[in-house]
């Protein structure tokens, strides 16, 4: 934490690297993170001397982690789905996209 932050920002910090280091991250990335996250919301609140403009402009880390918390497991990623699809040799899922390999899987294995 740069010197001379609030308190404020201090016990956010150390919310934010702890419950990511909860998460099963390394130390060092947890400790990353939490800089990140409270450097960018002193910038949006013009605690800090310099801002990029993706600071500023930006949704901000606590909007974004609403939006992303409640998204749960996206299934497969598109790769995945195209191996298995290769694997059961499934013609034409070289221009598929993911909805339309999971739909081709899904008939080849009924």
């Amino acid at each position: 934490m740069p010197r001379g932050s609030s308190p404020e920002r201090e016990r956010q910090y150390e919310h934010i690297r702890d419950s990511v280091l909860e998460r099963g991250t390394s130390e060092k990335l947890a400790e990353e993170i939490a800089a990140r996250t409270v450097n960018k919301e002193r910038a949006r609140h013009g605690e800090s001397k310099t801002a990029s403009r993706s600071s500023l402009q930006d949704i901000s880390s606590s909007r974004r982690g609403g939006l992303r918390s409640h998204s749960g497991a996206q299934g497969p990623t598109k790769e995945q789905l195209y191996n298995a699809a290769r694997q059961r040799n499934i013609h034409g899922r070289s221009t598929m996209n993911k909805a339309q390999l999971e739909h081709a899987l899904d008939r080849e294995g009924s």
